[in-house]
C-alpha cells in the first residue's frame, strides 16, 4: 500500500468518525428535544403564572420554566422556530408542572383562565355574586342561588338560616379552572370565620350587650358603612351598642341604602319612610341581618368597643374623621361645624 493511499484511508476513517460522531449527536439533541417537549410521565401540581402587559416572550417563557410546567427554556425557544412565538394576552395562568410543549401553548392561547374575585370591606353578597358571575364557566347566578341554598354554612350562621350576607370573608380569592361556586363560597366563608375568631368573636361574643355573636356580626356591618375609616369604628360600635341599651332606633343610613339596594349617595326624607325591617329609622334594633361584609377592623371594633356614652357621630373632616357626641345639642353644633368646613 503505498503512502498516499493509507493517507486516503486515514481521511475516510477520520471522515466516518466525524460524520457517526455528529449523527449521534443529531440523535442525542433529537431524543432531549421529544423528551423535553412531549414532558413524558403525568403532569405535576397545579401552577399560576400572572404575565403582564408588554412582558417579551423570553420572560413568559422563563417564568413557565421557573414553575416547571417546561423543562427547558431553550427547548421551548427552539420549538418557537417551528410554531413560533406564541401570542400571549395580559393575565394569570393555570398550568401544571411537567406538561408538555403543545398542552403549554394551548392553554396560552386560550387566554387568561385564572381570574381574581375581590370581597372589598362594605360589599354585598349581591355585589360579589356578580364578581363571580362574570367568570368565565360561573354565569347564570349560580353563586347566588349556592349561596342560599344552604350547601355552605358559616361557624356562626344563626340556627335556621341560611343566609351568608356578612359572611364572606375580605380580600382577593383566585377562581381556577373548574373550581366549582361552592368551592369559591366554601373558601370565603372559611376566611371570614377565622378573621372572626382571630377578632375575638366566639360563642360568648356580645353577651355583655344581650346580643349573640351573629347579631355582633350585624353590628360589625353597620360599623364598617358607618366608620368610613378605622379610627372610628370602635367609637361607632360603642354608639350602636348605646342607643341599642336606651331601645333608641340607631338611625343609621346605611341600613335605608341597604334596604333600597343602594351603595351610597344621599338619604332623602322619602327613603327614610321607605317600609323596610332594615330601616333603621322606622324599627328599634338591629336590621335582621348584616348589610354587608365587615372588615377584620370592624369586626374587633364589634367585639371590642371602648368605654364610652356617645348617642350621636357625624362625619366632621374630608378626611373621613367623624365627632362623636353625647347630647342632640352637641350633635347639632357638629352638624354645624361639618357643614362649615364643606363636608356633609
Amino acid at each position: 500500500m503505498t503512502e498516499a493511499r493509507a493517507d486516503r484511508g486515514r481521511r475516510r476513517r477520520m471522515a466516518w468518525l466525524v460524520g457517526g460522531g455528529l449523527v449521534v449527536l443529531l440523535m442525542a439533541f433529537v431524543l432531549w428535544y421529544e423528551l423535553e417537549s412531549h414532558a413524558l410521565g403525568p403532569a405535576g401540581p397545579q401552577v399560576v403564572i400572572t404575565i403582564h402587559d408588554g412582558e417579551t416572550v423570553n420572560a413568559v417563557v422563563e417564568d413557565l420554566s421557573r414553575v416547571h410546567a417546561i423543562g427547558s427554556s431553550l427547548a421551548f425557544r427552539i420549538s418557537d422556530l417551528v410554531h413560533g412565538d406564541p401570542t400571549v394576552l395580559p393575565g394569570s395562568y393555570a398550568l401544571h408542572e411537567n406538561q408538555s410543549f403543545a398542552e403549554v401553548r394551548a392553554i396560552l392561547a386560550g387566554g387568561p383562565n385564572v381570574f381574581v374575585v375581590t370581597v372589598n370591606p362594605g360589599l354585598t353578597l349581591h355585589e360579589v355574586a356578580a364578581q363571580v358571575d362574570s367568570v368565565p364557566g360561573h354565569a347564570g347566578s349560580s353563586f347566588a342561588k349556592v349561596a342560599a341554598s344552604g350547601a355552605v354554612r358559616s361557624l356562626f350562621s344563626p340556627p335556621g338560616s341560611d343566609n351568608l350576607e356578612g359572611m364572606l370573608g375580605t380580600g382577593n380569592y383566585l377562581v381556577f379552572p373548574g373550581m366549582s361556586d361552592t368551592s369559591i363560597l366554601g373558601r370565603m366563608v372559611q376566611r371570614f370565620d377565622r378573621a372572626a375568631a382571630a377578632a375575638g368573636l366566639n360563642s360568648s361574643s356580645g353577651q355583655a350587650f344581650g346580643l349573640s355573636p351573629y347579631e355582633v356580626i350585624i353590628a360589625a356591618s353597620v360599623v364598617e358603612k358607618e366608620g368610613y375609616i378605622v379610627k372610628n369604628m370602635p367609637d361607632v360600635a360603642r354608639v350602636i351598642y348605646n342607643r341599642l341599651a336606651a331601645d333608641m332606633a340607631l338611625q343609621m343610613d346605611s341600613t335605608v341604602l341597604y334596604a333600597l339596594g343602594r351603595d351610597g349617595g344621599a338619604v332623602t326624607s322619602q327613603d327614610l319612610q321607605f317600609a323596610s325591617p332594615y330601616n333603621s329609622y322606622l324599627n328599634n334594633g338591629l336590621p335582621p341581618t348584616p348589610i354587608c361584609s365587615p372588615s377584620p377592623q370592624a369586626l374587633a371594633a364589634a367585639v371590642h368597643p371602648p368605654p364610652g356614652s356617645w348617642l350621636y357621630f357625624v362625619l366632621v373632616e374630608k378626611n373621613g374623621t367623624e365627632a362623636f357626641s353625647d347630647t342632640f345639642a352637641q350633635q347639632l353644633a357638629n352638624e354645624k361645624l361639618a357643614q362649615s368646613r364643606g363636608v356633609g
